[in-house]
């Protein structure tokens, strides 16, 4: 363990071996990466197997050029009760798309965010709770450029006001090596509050984000659970499969407060939306259930072509509850539309069935779960 008192240090550190690197207070013990690469560098990819288990704990970090906080192909690692803020600083908005000159190479999809504020690439079991991670271009991000990345939980976290991708990422991305992508999957989103993200261009970032980028990547089993998504400039939820011949299965949305976000005109939610499902593939065994979705016009958008199921929701937008357009079934029983009358009863929410699908609403609700 090493622990290290209150100061500014102006410094780049990486880890090369399993240790706990412990600030005395995360107010007053800052990692200050001005004109530097990272904040902190827990780097598996060189040291394959050396630095499972690391710790991080009690620290500000700021001004990093990339990520404040960096970890590469490492198990079981920790990073709890951080500030990780303005980091991102070599991001290049004024060209299109955004650019950020010096990005490592085994970035293979970081150019337009340069890796966001707390980046796991090639994780598994990795726990990151309880951090602030507030103005820098994007939040928190998980991704598979180096490595299959599974089985880590983001929790409790505050993420806000990065204003140039979203809350909280989960992306298969290019691999850095081979040409397969490795796959992103079995994740764990809870707890969170993520609100104000993506606003810094129009449709930057949605509160939670699961994308597939190019042909083959994985995305899937993962569990988007209890967290706040409010005010972001995508949808709470965004998921997108952009092409054919992905895998985005088995996702789980259960019991989310979502309020007050953008739309996402370029994926088939043309107005501010709760959810929204775009997938090009076949999203298979996707669960929207137990969230309470306000201040939303649409606020379940679906459009994909396999079934959804979307049940026991608090759907008060009073706008279009659900909106199916694809082609798959989408079936949507058993939630409250926001009034005792049922989808499209007087002062309840509607539905939009405009794909072709199956949109099936059966019993409704009497009474808010």
């Amino acid at each position: 363990m090493i622990q290290v008192a209150k100061g500014i240090y102006s410094e780049d550190v990486k880890i090369d071996k399993t240790l706990s690197l412990v600030g005395a207070d995360p107010k007053t013990t800052i990692i200050d990466a001005t004109g530097l690469s990272n904040g902190i560098y827990i780097d598996g990819l060189d040291n394959v197997g050396l630095v499972d288990g690391t710790l991080v704990k009690g620290f500000t970090i700021r001004n990093a050029n990339f990520e404040g906080i960096l970890i590469t192909n490492a198990s079981s690692v920790t990073i709890a009760g951080n500030i990780a803020t303005g980091n991102d600083k070599s991001l290049d908005e004024t060209t299109a798309p955004s650019t950020c000159p010096g990005v490592p190479s085994f970035e293979t999809n970081e150019g337009f965010d340069c890796g966001e504020a707390i980046h796991l690439s090639g994780t598994d079991h990795a726990l990151v709770s309880d951090n602030v991670v507030q103005n820098n271009a994007g939040g928190i991000l998980i991704s598979d450029d180096t490595a299959a990345v599974h089985d880590n939980v983001i929790e409790g976290n505050t993420v806000k006001n990065n204003a140039f991708d979203c809350g909280i990422t989960l992306a298969s991305h290019a691999p850095a090596t081979g040409v397969t992508p490795f796959g992103v999957f079995n994740n764990t989103i809870a707890n969170n509050i993520s609100s104000g993200n993506g606003l810094g261009l129009q449709g930057e970032g949605a509160g939670v984000g699961i994308f597939d980028s190019i042909p083959n990547t994985n995305n899937s089993g993962n569990v988007v659970i209890h967290n706040t998504l409010t005010n972001n400039g995508l949808p709470g939820v965004a998921m997108h499969s952009h092409t054919a011949s992905q895998t985005m299965n088995d996702n789980k949305i259960i019991g989310n407060t979502i309020s007050g976000n953008g739309a996402d005109t370029t994926n088939g939610a043309s107005q501010p939306t709760g959810i929204n499902l775009a997938g090009v593939s076949p999203a298979a065994g996707t669960i929207i259930s137990g969230n309470t979705i306000k201040n939303e016009a649409l606020d379940i958008v679906i459009n994909t072509a396999a079934r959804a199921d979307i049940h026991l929701n608090n759907l008060l937008g009073k706008g279009v509850g659900v909106q199916s357009s694809g082609t798959g079934t989408t079936d949507a029983s058993d939630n409250y539309w926001g009034c005792a009358g049922g989808p499209s009863a007087k002062g309840c929410s509607s539905i939009d069935n405009s794909g072709g699908g199956s949109l099936v609403t059966g019993a409704s609700a009497a009474k808010p779960f």
